[in-house]
């Protein structure tokens, strides 16, 4: 099904007039699902662990509810002062009070509550036994554990699940094996936490030993999850197809799992089975949907699904709110990912590090730190993730000493500790800068063992400022980590190439063949409506290609006029020149872009992804034809977005 298709069909139910939804927990039968299922299935997230049993907290009390509400809020001390003022104050209000205390960093308030609490209950007991694995007090969980009067089955989940998210696998196994009744949610916990520590094979095993009548919807979600997180695709579905109940968490996790796994095409087809059954999605469906849309480059069905979300209405919801931003950036969208940004009343720090790393991947770096300062002031404290987005606008905007100046601040100012995705975006900071000796100082300062992204950096910025020996070195390098890796033999291919030395170049293709090694093809790909068309360097396949021919030729003519010279050393083979200056007219990224001024209408912006780096000529060919097209375009490559327009390219020539 193509993204055309699935977009017709969210449009269908967004102009309907009738209820989207009927039941969010319907459970169709398996020959019902078949009849539209692809032949392919995903995962769900891990089955959430109940480490308190539920407990219904409505009352009728003005206290109580004041209380319920300073809570909701984040507000502690205010509840905590309407709890102190009440004379009378039932076990409900002592357990309701001693929930807020249940999180990290107020375990010593929740002892002391507890331990005035009259007559506690099992409720009170299970609150305080997940309170000391909240704040990682495991041998206080294990002696509350053994004194407890009571324990129900919500005592023993909570200890389960408490050991397995410490990865006490051991001891939380043989809890366990003591529990007198096992239910769904322990099996499920036992299942998740085997998956979460690595052991799919202790999980399997756990999961084949339930009795058949007690194979709930809990732990076979587990199991899916399971499955989905170590690849198994295949062994998902098989589980999935066989359940005959789902419940949201399932669908999810599948949905989902196809995303994580690179086939979110599949993914999508899930998620339209699953709307058209009546399931509502919730803002987790929508997150991985969304992400979805981003692999795909799907910018026109991110918002047909932008236009479901505000159906529901959902499109208030923060987790919903970041994954629109994040899919109108990733998709080349930036004014829509700025206005969505905009319009949010809430955001967390996933909220800002997506916008900052929105601004740096196009190429605005001194935005993406204005936005970084303006989050500082607002009081948000940055987390690693954010210093990844700041470092990555530093060096595509070259701003090298204010790049240095944060990443030597993280540590010591903002307590964030610094991980090899930072000496990447250093690496490359450097690299791009021509500092090439000091970004090789700081790989060997490293406090763990640099990995391939390192020395793949490094080599790319060899290949821009033509020095053999260190590329040779950084080759090297990857090809000890990665023998099979074909980047590290095609960035020297084209460093020897760039170089004219064809005899080298030859060596490392004849390397290539002798050890297997295949390389990535490059294409691009553009998205016109809704349909997404796919080009490689040199294509004779594509339906339109006499046409794309002739808009090239007609192009590459007006260009020449405006002062377009091919550069010839990025036709990377040892060729006469006319043969060279064709192969060059014909890389995939310009017979994207010809056959999007084809295809759209004059004066609508062209949005082109690649899966490599673009090359210098294309780059320069871009701006041509945006000026003698008087078209803004748009380009995606691996590192960064450039936008084209009036023969300027966003980056200024630095990329």
């Amino acid at each position: 099904m193509s993204l055309r298709s699935l977009s017709l069909v969210f449009q269908r139910h967004i102009s309907s007039k009738t209820p989207l939804f009927t039941n969010a927990f319907h459970n169709p039968t398996n020959a019902q699902y078949r009849e539209q299922l692809p032949n392919q299935i995903p995962s769900p997230s891990p089955a959430k662990s109940h480490m308190v049993s539920t407990y219904n907290l409505t009352t009728s009390s003005p206290s109580n509810k004041m209380i319920r509400a300073y809570l909701k809020n984040g507000d502690l001390d205010s509840a905590r002062q309407v709890f102190d003022k009440m004379t009378l104050k039932t076990i409900f209000t002592w357990n309701l009070m001693l929930t807020g205390y249940s999180k990290p960093g107020t375990l010593k308030q929740a002892l002391q509550l507890f331990n005035q609490i009259p007559q506690p209950d099992v409720f009170s007991y299970n609150i305080m036994l997940a309170c000391y694995f909240q704040n990682s007090e495991i041998d206080h969980a294990h002696l509350l554990f053994d004194k407890m009067p009571v324990r129900d089955s919500a005592s023993w989940n909570t200890m389960i699940s408490g050991l397995c998210q410490n990865g006490m696998m051991p001891k939380a196994h043989r809890i366990f094996s003591s529990m007198p009744n096992k239910n769904d949610i322990a099996w499920s916990a036992m299942i998740s936490g085997y998956i979460q520590n690595g052991d799919l094979k202790s999980a399997v095993d756990l999961f084949n030993q339930m009795p058949e009548q007690d194979k709930g919807v809990f732990s076979s979600t587990a199991m899916v999850t399971g499955f989905m997180s170590f690849g198994e695709i295949e062994l998902a579905q098989k589980l999935f197809d066989k359940m005959p109940d789902r419940n949201l968490v399932t669908w999810n996790s599948m949905v989902a799992g196809y995303v994580k796994n690179g086939r979110a095409e599949e993914g999508l087809k899930l998620f339209r089975v699953m709307v058209q059954m009546g399931v509502r999605p919730n803002p987790s469906t929508f997150s991985s949907v969304l992400l979805g849309c981003s692999d795909l480059s799907g910018l026109e069905l991110g918002k047909q699904i932008h236009q479901l979300i505000c159906k529901l209405p959902l499109n208030l919801h923060p987790t919903c709110g970041t994954s629109l931003l994040s899919m109108y950036s990733k998709c080349g969208d930036l004014e829509n990912a700025c206005q969505m940004f905009d319009k949010m009343c809430r955001r967390d720090v996933v909220t800002w590090n997506a916008m900052i790393s929105g601004y740096a991947q196009h190429g605005l770096g001194e935005k993406a730190i204005g936005l970084f300062d303006e989050m500082r002031k607002g009081g948000k404290k940055p987390n690693w993730i954010t210093f990844v987005g700041v470092l990555l606008a530093c060096s595509h905007a070259g701003l090298v000493e204010l790049g240095i100046q944060y990443f030597n601040s993280m540590e010591k100012d903002y307590e964030v500790e610094v991980k090899p995705d930072h000496y990447t975006c250093m690496v490359d900071l450097l690299g791009r800068a021509g500092l090439l000796s000091e970004a090789v100082e700081l790989i060997n300062k490293m406090p763990f063992k640099p990995h391939l992204a390192i020395f793949g950096t490094l080599l790319g910025a060899c290949r821009i400022h033509k020095k053999l020996e260190l590329a040779e070195f950084a080759a090297q390098k990857m090809l000890d980590l990665d023998p099979w890796s074909s980047a590290g033999y095609v960035q020297l291919a084209n460093v020897y190439a760039t170089m004219n030395r064809w005899d080298n170049v030859a060596r490392i293709r004849r390397l290539m063949r002798d050890n297997k090694v295949v390389k990535t093809p490059g294409y691009s790909w553009i998205e016109v409506k809704s349909v997404v068309h796919e080009f490689r360097s040199g294509d004779r396949i594509h339906l339109q290609l006499d046409s794309i021919e002739k808009k090239l030729e007609e192009l590459e003519k007006r260009m020449k006029l405006a002062g377009y010279v091919p550069d010839l050393n990025f036709a990377l083979h040892d060729v006469e020149e006319e043969r060279k200056e064709l192969i060059l007219s014909r890389h995939s990224e310009k017979l994207a872009i010809a056959f999007g001024l084809l295809s759209t209408p004059q004066g609508t912006q062209i949005r082109v992804f690649k899966n490599l780096r673009v090359c210098g000529d294309c780059h320069n060919a871009t701006k041509f034809m945006s000026l003698v097209e008087r078209r803004e375009i748009i380009v995606r490559d691996t590192t960064r977005f450039h936008h084209f327009r009036d023969g300027i390219c966003s980056c200024g020539d630095y990329w």
